[in-house]
């Protein structure tokens, strides 16, 4: 399908409205990423208020750049995902624990609730971590860290 035709706009409730070539309309539209962390700009589904695709796109380069603007404002409020930059401190090195973090966002706590909520990412020097708070927090390269960091979080690995 030609994504030259399709048009994106907001709807007065501030929900995404996909006009397709054929002329239909589909309010409440979610786009949805196949890779967010390993190719995020590869392979992304507008999804309609049921939640079924209306559209496949390869690759957000491919779409307008008025409609790439206003899917990557709604991905930026749906996967909004801290990075840590620094770990302050641990309450303890059994799970669960609540861990003292410097984020690009501010510092913040989070609880870790189990050693498995820790993955590794492609390379392994990639983590996501999930916080019993429901936030998805991102290490983009553990070696980055400062030393301190680094020794919190080896106790967990």
């Amino acid at each position: 399908m030609s994504t030259s035709t399709l048009q994106l706009r907001r709807d007065s409730h501030g929900r995404l409205v996909l006009t397709l070539a054929d002329g239909s309309e589909h309010s409440g539209v979610q786009p949805v990423r196949a890779f967010p962390i390993a190719a995020p700009q590869e392979g992304l589904s507008l999804l309609g208020h049921d939640g079924h695709e209306l559209l496949w796109v390869e690759n957000q380069a491919d779409l307008p750049v008025a409609l790439r603007a206003l899917i990557d404002e709604e991905l930026a409020m749906r996967e909004f995902s801290p990075t840590i930059t620094r770990l302050v401190s641990v309450s303890g090195f059994s799970t669960p624990s609540v861990w003292q973090v410097q984020t690009d966002h501010g510092d913040t706590l989070l609880t870790l609730k189990a050693e498995e909520d820790i993955r590794r990412l492609a390379g392994r020097r990639r983590l996501l971590i999930a916080s019993g708070e429901g936030v998805q927090y991102r290490i983009a390269d553990t070696e980055a860290l400062d030393r301190t960091s680094r020794r919190l979080l080896e106790r967990f690995l």
